[in-house]
């Protein structure tokens, strides 16, 4: 577990307690060593987080100095939660699962009020076994955009001519149906976006490749005209 998420965790289990909690349920709950809990503990209170107590006494938030929960107004709520049910129909699996986690987190420390408005959304995107995102292929080709990995392709076009193309991936878009990959083509010398589902093999070469001024994520975007775009 991620530090920054045990964090969050240990604040709720402390979060609208009225007795206090040993570093021993706190160490079962997160399932790490006392040790781990007591330096936890500490650092929250170091950061200003009002936790009272002490080892071998047990620990609860200052009353009347809980920490607030997050707020967002309904449209704001809708608007995470469909867009974590788009990101799970479209962006794979890796993306999916952190979308849902993501979701969960905010949904544990919303007031009851909030937390039901977000089981009533009536916005959905079905997860359709038969999407290009359920082959694994956008979870690959993410990971070679984030780790800057040079891909080796067998690629056809849209009259079905296959070509085999060396690319640097430099970032994945969706256009509402479709994915397109952003990369530099070695074989072109130019910027070209490809469709997944036109990428007949793919392999790694081994090599690394470095975001330059040149051919970079900000070269390309100008190129296709999107140089406003958020990469984030």
């Amino acid at each position: 577990m991620r530090r920054a998420d045990r964090l969050f965790l240990l604040i709720h289990a402390l979060r609208g307690r009225r007795h206090a909690i040993t570093a021993q349920q706190l160490a079962q709950t997160l399932e790490v060593s006392l040790r781990t809990v007591y330096r936890d503990v500490a650092d929250l209170q170091r950061s200003g987080v009002p936790i009272e107590g002490e080892a071998g006494v047990g620990y609860l938030l200052r009353k009347g100095a809980d920490i607030p929960p997050l707020m967002f107004n309904p449209d704001e709520l809708e608007a995470l939660v469909v867009g974590t049910r788009f990101v799970r129909a479209f962006g794979g699996e890796r993306l999916g699962r952190g979308a849902t986690a993501a979701l969960l987190k905010i949904e544990a420390v919303l007031p009851p009020e909030l937390r039901a408005r977000s089981a009533r959304t009536r916005i959905f995107a079905p997860q359709l076994d038969n999407r290009i995102e359920a082959s694994g292929l956008i979870d690959a080709l993410h990971g070679a955009v984030l780790e800057q990995r040079v891909l080796r392709l067998v690629y056809r076009d849209g009259e079905a001519r296959a070509s085999a193309r060396e690319i640097e991936p430099l970032c994945l878009s969706f256009w509402g149906g479709s994915w397109t990959l952003g990369a530099w083509c070695r074989l072109r010398v130019d910027f070209r976006s490809f469709r997944p589902d036109r990428i007949v093999e793919y392999a790694a070469t081994g090599e690394s490749f470095v975001d330059t001024r040149e051919h970079g994520l900000d070269a390309y975007l100008r190129s296709v005209g999107a140089a406003g775009m958020d990469p984030g």
